[in-house]
């Protein structure tokens, strides 16, 4: 197979590596040049800077979106016209400006499209998911997803102020950069029915977007719950709680450890000494880092290359993601309850 990769950024170097541990070594780079990272590494392989050009002379089977949020597009659409299979970063762009399109060239071509939310491929989320679906908490109730990190120490290596998180006309912004838990909620919870949300630029950071956000959502199925997202917390902190009728999980992405808490008796029952609360802990895998994430993902998008898997994480699946996104932001503009699904509920 060939790849094609378009921007090297640190995600863009992460898929090259990836590629590379999974034995891939036919990969052609399409660059602008402007990557902060040493090129040391990329040495060898074919550079093009013209997309075109490097979709005409080379052909590739497959092409792994890197570029900014904003850009996105402007590569997926013409690689999927010219018959590629592609991985797309999340969001899969900074508003739904063409996405039809993109949908209907994918199907017009048989074109198949894997986003990059790497969170579908962390073990211990997907037992969460195992244990929901299984009745182990009993009906959701509520879920809170909290992640707060601070910039400017993303990338070490280059200025926080240039780069794509921090710029609004690069698709920038905390509730677009952050997303992933909207989409691992949907996988979780299900469909959401409406949202608001409060957000806005808060701290003394050098960006033009909101660093800080509060949103709320209503679940299709009944349950109500939020997303914290924030560009500023220090240390950096990750974690998930989902609230049943039977039990209660809470995830940890610093440590990727799930714990169940299962209800000591029935709901709504009363005693004046309860029983304590059962507790049991899951852990990922010994030796499991981040990068497992990402590994496991491009391990899948070889199958869904070949036709041998169906993507895990669809378009549709991202474009359901970047609606939630963009009605937190437009919550904040109008100072209303967004609804996403009909409902006949009132707000």
């Amino acid at each position: 197979m060939k790849f094609l990769i378009v921007g090297l950024g640190s995600i863009g170097r992460r898929h090259f590596r990836n590629l590379l541990a999974l034995g891939q070594r036919d990969i052609v780079l399409l660059r602008t040049h402007k990557a902060t990272l040493p090129d040391d590494e990329l040495q060898g392989y074919p550079v093009e800077t013209d997309l075109s050009v490097a979709l005409k002379t080379h052909r590739p089977d497959a092409v792994i979106v890197a570029n900014p949020t904003a850009l996105h597009l402007d590569v997926a659409i013409p690689a999927a016209e010219a018959g590629c299979h592609l991985l797309l970063e999340k969001p899969v762009s900074d508003s739904l400006d063409r996405l039809d399109l993109l949908q209907q060239v994918a199907q017009a071509n048989h074109i198949r499209i894997l986003v990059g939310f790497q969170f579908r491929y962390h073990p211990t989320l997907n037992l969460a998911r195992q244990l929901i679906q299984s009745g182990a908490v009993g009906q959701v109730l509520t879920v809170h997803a909290h992640w707060g990190e601070y910039l400017p120490q993303w990338h070490p290596w280059e200025d926080y102020r240039g780069s794509y998180a921090a710029r609004a006309e690069l698709g920038g912004g905390v509730i677009r950069t952050l997303t992933h838990p909207f989409d691992y909620l949907r996988y979780l919870i299900g469909e959401v029915q409406a949202i608001w949300s409060f957000n806005h630029h808060l701290s003394p950071l050098e960006v033009d977007v909101e660093d800080v956000a509060e949103i709320g959502l209503r679940f299709v199925g009944g349950a109500l719950g939020g997303v914290h997202l924030n560009y500023v917390q220090r240390p950096a902190a990750h974690r998930l709680e989902i609230v049943g009728t039977q039990g209660t999980l809470r995830w940890d992405n610093d440590d990727g450890v799930l714990a169940l808490y299962r209800a000591p008796a029935p709901f709504g029952s009363w005693s004046p000494t309860p029983p304590a609360v059962e507790v049991e802990r899951f852990a990922p895998p010994e030796g499991f880092e981040r990068n497992h994430l990402f590994l496991e993902q491009t391990r899948h998008f070889l199958d869904v290359v070949v036709g041998t898997a169906e993507p895990r994480c669809t378009l549709e699946d991202g474009i359901q993601a970047l609606r939630l996104a963009l009605a937190a932001h437009r919550s904040q503009e109008s100072g209303r309850v967004v609804v996403l699904q009909n409902s006949n509920a009132e707000f």
